[in-house]
Parts: C-alpha cells; sequence; structure tokens
C-alpha cells in the first residue's frame, strides 16, 4: 500500500544535503512551508539554492535561513523585505540573487514538472534580464528563450492532504504551491490536515500524489 506519511518535518528535510536547489511554494508570508523550513535550518544545511516568488517576510522559514546566511543564491521575482536591508547586506556578504519575471518563474518551473526543456517569451526583451540569452524572431517580434528550471527538492504548503500525497491548498495560499510541487524531482507537502483515502472531493484535488513523494501533517495554531 502507499504511504507516503512521515512522522516529523525535521523526518522529511533528512536526506536534504547542502547545496541543494529546493523550490519554495508560497507568496509574501502565505502558503509557505514554514516548518519544513525550520527544520533544515535546525538540521543545519547550507549552501542551499532557494527558488521562490520572493524571500518570505514573516521572521520564520525562509527568514531564519537567511538570518544565517545558509542560502547562496536566492532565485526570485521579487528581492525586496520590506522594511528592511537584509537582502542588500546579504548580497554584500557573497550571496547571490537572479531576479526572474513572476510569470516566466512559474513557466521554468512547470516546463520542468511537464518534461519540457523550455520556451520562449517577450518577456524581459531589451532589458538587462535577456542579456546571455539565445534572441529569435517569430511572425515580427522577438523573444528570448528560457529554459525549465529543475530543483532537487521542492517544499509546498496545502490545508489537506492524503497518504498517497493528493493535496488540496486554502484559498490564497494556493499560489506558487501547485506549480513548485511538479518541478522538484522530490516534493515534500507540509499539510494542516491528513485525512482518510477517498475523503478528498477528486474535483478538488489541485495537485495529484503523483507528484508528491512525502507528507507531513503540522498542527499550527
Amino acid at each position: 500500500m502507499i504511504n507516503k506519511i512521515l512522522p516529523s518535518a525535521a523526518d522529511a528535510v533528512l536526506t536534504i544535503h547542502d547545496g541543494a536547489v529546493i523550490l519554495c511554494g508560497g507568496f509574501a508570508s502565505c502558503g509557505f512551508a514554514d516548518e519544513l523550513l525550520e527544520a533544515l535550518h535546525a538540521q543545519g544545511t547550507r549552501n542551499l539554492t532557494i527558488v521562490a516568488n520572493n524571500p518570505e517576510v514573516a521572521e520564520r522559514g525562509m527568514a531564519l535561513l537567511l538570518r544565517d546566511q545558509r542560502i547562496s543564491k536566492l532565485v526570485c521575482s521579487y528581492s525586496r523585505k520590506e522594511g528592511t536591508t537584509l537582502i542588500e547586506d546579504l548580497l554584500d556578504d557573497g550571496m547571490e540573487l537572479e531576479i526572474i519575471p513572476q510569470g516566466t518563474l512559474a513557466e521554468r518551473v512547470r516546463c520542468a514538472g511537464a518534461g519540457i526543456p523550455g520556451f520562449y517569451t517577450r518577456t524581459g526583451v531589451g532589458t538587462p534580464l535577456a542579456l546571455g540569452k539565445e534572441h529569435r524572431d517569430f511572425d515580427g517580434d522577438t523573444f528570448i528563450f528560457e529554459p525549465a528550471l529543475r530543483a532537487d527538492f521542492a517544499f509546498v504548503r496545502a490545508h489537506r492532504g492524503d497518504r498517497w500525497g493528493n493535496l488540496v491548498y486554502d484559498k490564497s495560499a494556493r499560489n506558487f504551491n501547485p506549480v513548485m510541487a511538479m518541478g522538484g524531482a522530490r516534493t515534500i507537502a507540509q499539510v494542516d490536515e491528513i485525512v482518510g483515502l477517498g475523503e478528498l472531493d477528486p474535483e478538488t484535488i489541485i495537485t495529484p500524489g503523483i507528484f508528491v513523494q512525502h507528507v507531513v501533517e503540522t498542527r499550527e495554531p
């Protein structure tokens, strides 16, 4: 019988190695897998490449990894952390920052999950973001090629899940989580509640279990 449930966040991150590339769902501070990120911090893992829409603005999860300089490269669409100079300080200390337009970021990850090598887009043409990238003209317009963005792991946050890894999200906490779940070689889902097989309405399942390797229940207040 397939059972992807692990007893704790600490167990879920045990195999994550120094230097790993991790996709993180979340937007602002909504929908981040904080328990998984904090377990990774407690484990002492470092030299990480984190791919997310933005650095988390709450003092949880990713913020701890950034604070203690465990992240060597941050790939995101929006890098400012409101009210602080944290990102600027980290860049001064040698952290690498790669900015990707939001839609391009999502599509690059989706391509990885779909087995597509990349795509052409007009977004970024004529800007520094297009430097060094392949350019092609289609129907009189110039496009740049963006490669699929693959990762070793993905951390996603869902509202409910089952032992097969099927996931249901809670309103706006859905955000980047479904697409990030597709792009990781191993996807770990932090869920508020694990339910029995058959309790999830198939019409509400957004991420099917084929994309998820592990599920951890964290009943946060």
